[in-house]
């Protein structure tokens, strides 16, 4: 694992120093000797984990810290304070400034290292995920100059405390409460099954706890798919050095020293709840860029590119199982007179309606798709003929014998629809063309015989 690390200070000892540590490492290294140089840098992208010193001339690295994350370019970037300061105080001041972390010098090896791979591999699936997004649709950046709901004060946080000692965690539920919900587990056990359960922010883990490996408790967190991305902070005496660089290696996001000082608790966990809402933000996008890619905007339905590569694949599978596999080809009858007497407004609303219905009448291991204009098609394996004409009626009857609704309920419009139906033939010759063609056919000839019925290609 390698990353670029930008190391921001005023004094070039302190610069090489750093430097000498990370390049052991195999990292690479990049250096800045005040704030301006710094926002440069980290603007154009050239970097992926700021080291930043506090005391520094023109601008310190408090300032330093706001700006990068005020700006939607760069709000990703981790940052760790690396300064002489070490009151509680001064701790915070730098959490709340933004920093992901606050590390005092003379600075710990391991907890440098340690500290530096726990936020490359965080910024490593930052990264996919905005890339993801960014490659569906223009967002990335943008999408976040709106998105208030990260930042927001009066959007409380969802919380879960593991820990047995009630000396322990009621201080604890008590600053917390302030400003979030929090739920207490003190059995390790239950505690698996209540994080799974509960649509928790962060997971707060003693690591303390009588007879319990709270390592294991949390690696197993780490491995279950439900709770792989919920942040993690892990509570610690002051001698468990190489268990806290134990849960930083297993993926824990962050770790608070006893005593508990409160102001640093509540800094470094609305650090954690930032981070997990804006990569929430971008998984929703990525799935809605998803979405767009295989669904049709106007009917909801998948859209026609979706249906070539699925019924290929369920193709496939029928011809090795040796199971039907059925198509429904459907077309709304006289649809250019629904949008020539009512408008076109009227026209997207059938479509709407009756991709609704053909939705609601089909089984779950069937999918539907609207192929184009006023067509659409149903996909289903594992159907013979009989049963692909079953359902068929049922979405005939279900479109045909109730009139669609439009313009705020002042207009009824009332539709049928044509359809027709093929089968996978016991073929080697058959595919999925010549499936959707016979289907096709089959439509029209219910078409050719009055319109508003099922004709199957047999017929």
């Amino acid at each position: 694992m390698t990353a670029r690390i930008l190391v921001v200070d005023d004094v070039h000892t302190n610069v090489k120093l750093l430097e000498a540590r990370l390049m052991a490492e195999y990292f690479h290294v990049l250096t800045a000797s005040n704030g301006r140089d710094a926002l440069s840098l980290c603007a154009e992208g050239h970097c992926d984990i700021v080291l930043l010193d506090v005391m520094m001339p023109e601008m310190d690295g408090f300032e330093v810290c706001k700006r990068l994350k005020a700006d939607p370019n760069t709000m990703h970037l981790p940052v760790v304070m690396v300064t002489a300061l070490d009151q509680p105080e001064d701790r915070v001041r730098g959490l709340e400034s933004g920093a992901d972390d606050f590390l005092t010098k003379p600075v710990n090896d391991l907890a440098l290292v340690t500290r530096v791979k726990s936020l490359v591999r965080l910024k490593m699936l930052t990264d996919d995920l905005r890339l993801r997004a960014a490659n569906g649709d223009e967002l990335a950046v943008n999408h976040f100059k709106s998105t208030e709901d990260i930042h927001s004060p009066s959007r409380r946080g969802k919380v879960v405390i593991v820990d047995d000692r009630a000396s322990s965690y009621e201080k604890i539920v008590r600053v917390l409460s302030v400003d979030n919900d929090v739920c207490v587990v003190t059995d390790a056990q239950e505690a698996l099954f209540r994080v799974a359960e509960g649509d928790y922010e962060v997971a707060i883990i003693s690591l303390d706890m009588n007879g319990v490996d709270s390592l294991r408790l949390c690696s197993h967190l780490k491995s279950v798919e439900r709770t792989r991305n919920l942040p993690m902070l892990v509570i610690a005496d002051g001698e468990q050095e190489e268990k806290v660089s134990r849960a930083l290696e297993i993926g824990v996001n962050d770790y608070v020293r006893r005593p508990v000082d409160e102001h640093e608790l509540l800094a470094r966990l609305r650090t954690q709840i930032r981070r997990k809402r804006y990569n929430d933000c971008l998984r929703e996008s990525v799935q809605q860029t998803v979405e767009m890619a295989v669904k049709d905007m106007l009917s909801g339905l998948y859209n026609r590119r979706y249906l070539e590569s699925h019924l290929g694949n369920v193709f496939e599978k029928s011809q090795a199982s040796g199971k039907p596999l059925s198509a429904i080809m459907c077309d709304i009858d006289h649809f250019k007179s629904v949008n020539d007497s009512h408008g076109h407004d009227v026209g997207d609303a059938v479509i709407r309606e009756c991709a609704s219905r053909i939705s609601k009448s089909i089984r779950n291991v069937d999918l539907a798709f609207r192929y184009g204009g006023e067509e659409f098609v149903v996909i289903m394996p594992d159907t013979d003929i009989a049963l692909a004409k079953v359902v068929a009626e049922r979405i005939r009857r279900e479109i045909s014998e109730h009139p669609v609704i439009a313009n705020n309920g002042g207009l009824q419009v009332p539709i049928t629809v044509s359809m027709g139906i093929a089968c996978v033939e016991d073929d080697e010759k058959d595919t999925p063309e010549k499936l959707l063609k016979r289907a096709d056919v089959a439509l029209y000839a219910a078409k050719r015989a009055g319109r508003n019925r099922v004709v199957t290609e047999a017929a």
